[in-house]
This record gives C-alpha cells, sequence and structure tokens, in this order.
C-alpha cells in the first residue's frame, strides 16, 4: 500500500509530528464514535460534522455535539481533515466502498475507524483516492452513557497504520487518553476473536453461571460470585495458568463428573417447575457443553503448564470424553 501524504483541510502534519488541531468528522454517531469524538474534542481538536442513522444515535450527537451539521457521510468527508467511521464491523467495507465510488472528497483526509477486526485493507478504495488511512480501535466496551468518555483514560488502543501514519496514529491515541498496540495487518483477525472472546464469552460465562446458581436456590448470585470472580480474573491477568485452581486442575474426575451430572439434571425442568425456574433449567444444556469444553481446555492447560499429573488429566478425559 503506497501512502501519499499529499494536503489536509488545514495544517499539515507539523516537523514534530504531533497532529495539527484537527477539524473532526464523525460517520456513525453511536457509542464508540461519540465516546471517540468527546475525547478529540477535549484534546482541543474541533468535531464539524457527524451523520447518524438510528433516533438514538441523533440525539447522541445532538447532546454531545450541539454546534455540529448532521450531513450525509460524504459531507462530513468534506468539513474534516480527521473523519471516525465509526460503523458496524459488517458495514464498514460497505460504507469505504461508497464513499469511493460516489467521489466523496477524499484525498488528504485521514480515515480512521474503530473496528477491532479490520486493519487498514478495508480502506484501501478510499486510499486509492488519497485518503490517509488508520485502524484506531478502543479495547473497551461503550454503554451510551456520559462517562463513555472517561473509560478511554488508560485503556489500550488496538493500532494499525503504514508506517509514515505511525507517529500521528500514537500521537492521536495518547491524545485521547489511551496507549497505542500496534498490531499488524495479517495479525487483525486472531487479535480481534482473543479481545472478543474474553470479554463477550466472560459476560456469557457469568450470566449462564447466576441463572444456575438461582436454580439452585441462591437469591443474589451477582453478591455470591463478585469476590471470587474479582479474584480469578487476578490471578489470570497476574500469573496465567499458573493461578488455574478448581477441580479441574487438580484431577478430581469425580466431582467433575458430578458437576456434569448435575448439570444435566438441570437441563429438563422438572414438571412442577414455575416459568422463571424453567427458564433458568432450560440453560443447563448448553451450560453442559460449555462445562465439558471448558473442561478439557483447562485440563490441556494444567497439564501443559506442569500443574495436572498426566494420569489424574487421563482420568478426567475418561469422563469428559462421551460428553458433547
Amino acid at each position: 500500500m503506497t501512502i501519499l501524504i499529499t494536503h489536509m483541510n488545514r495544517e499539515s502534519i507539523p516537523a514534530d509530528e504531533h497532529p495539527a488541531r484537527l477539524a473532526v468528522g464523525i460517520v456513525g454517531a453511536g457509542r464508540a464514535g461519540t465516546a471517540l469524538g468527546v475525547a478529540l474534542a477535549r484534546a482541543g481538536h474541533q468535531v464539524v460534522a457527524a451523520s447518524a442513522v438510528s433516533d438514538a444515535s441523533l440525539r447522541r450527537a445532538r447532546a454531545n455535539f450541539p454546534a455540529v451539521v448532521i450531513p450525509e457521510p460524504s459531507q462530513v468527508l468534506r468539513r474534516a481533515d480527521l473523519v471516525l467511521l465509526t460503523v458496524p464491523d459488517d458495514a464498514l467495507p460497505g460504507l469505504v466502498a461508497g464513499l469511493a465510488a460516489t467521489g466523496a472528497p477524499l484525498e488528504g483526509r485521514m480515515l480512521a475507524h474503530a473496528s477491532g477486526r479490520y486493519g487498514v485493507s478495508v480502506l484501501e478504495p478510499a486510499v486509492r483516492q488519497g485518503a490517509l488511512p488508520l485502524a484506531l480501535h478502543p479495547v473497551m466496551t461503550f454503554t451510551g452513557r456520559a462517562d463513555d468518555v472517561d473509560r478511554l483514560r488508560g485503556i489500550s488502543f488496538g493500532v494499525t497504520a503504514p508506517e509514515v501514519l505511525r507517529p500521528v496514529a500514537e500521537a492521536l491515541v495518547i491524545e485521547m487518553g489511551g496507549e497505542p498496540v500496534f498490531i499488524a495487518e495479517e495479525h487483525r483477525d486472531l487479535y480481534h476473536a482473543a479481545i472478543a472472546g474474553a470479554a463477550n464469552h466472560l459476560i456469557t460465562l457469568i450470566a449462564q453461571a447466576m441463572d444456575l446458581l438461582r436454580t439452585a436456590g441462591v437469591a443474589e448470585p451477582a453478591r455470591l460470585l463478585a469476590p471470587l470472580l474479582s479474584a480469578s480474573l487476578d490471578n489470570a491477568l497476574r500469573f496465567g495458568d499458573a493461578g488455574l485452581t478448581g477441580p479441574v486442575a487438580r484431577g478430581d474426575a469425580a466431582t467433575v463428573a458430578a458437576h456434569v451430572a448435575a448439570l444435566e439434571a438441570a437441563s429438563g425442568p422438572p414438571a412442577n417447575a414455575s416459568a422463571g425456574t424453567s427458564a433458568a433449567a432450560a440453560a443447563g444444556a448448553p451450560a453442559v457443553a460449555a462445562y465439558v469444553a471448558m473442561a478439557r481446555l483447562t485440563a490441556d492447560r494444567a497439564l501443559a503448564a506442569g500443574i495436572l499429573r498426566p494420569a489424574d488429566a487421563e482420568r478426567l478425559l475418561d469422563v469428559l470424553g462421551g460428553r458433547a
């Protein structure tokens, strides 16, 4: 990919490689786009235009950027030096192709998307028309609340950029309060799979556990789980596999077998169950498959780390081997 820095609407990139004060446009003023726009405004840049489709996004744009115009995407580009393309991952390639095909003013504009999946190759149709590509993915979840921008403070951004634009990408991330972590183009899918799996599946796992605890009669499962999960997360981040505990890491095959049997029993609600109990109990069926899959993976990692003895691992796999 060849990048030619031709011109920008206002000041060019200065000699110290720090980006000039920029006119910022947002295409897709959703949760992430709004948070990034507010962060850039706090850093001294000016949000001049934002496009939005949903009513919620329109309200969010008007509330956070009351002085901006809200035009169609091509007009956002016309007004801005730096354009944030903050649309859903699956919509990004079509948006870029559409902007390039309709003759939107791309030359000299920095286009920065916030997709975790993509690097800069997704911006290639715009790059061929002189756009300057950046991938700036905040490793954070956003809720749409006013404190979203504060969540950017101290987080990492997965950054992919051509070599000539890396200093600019780094400066923009730092200005937003983040820390740039450079990800090679060919590793973006793996990077995104890792962080999405950790964040999204963690919520699924915990919500599943709370459902099962309610079925077991625990009135406040979140209160029960919070200290344990906080300690487990700390152990995982500090020690990795060395932080593994519990029946799988100990090789307690009989306990693991009892867990599987209990989950299988929970997968079919009793005839006299209430509607709420039935819904929670029905969660048992996928819980069996999830428990078995995670137990197998935990056993593999514990064995490789020298925590689990081979003989104990064999007994565990005997228990888990016939389970789907």
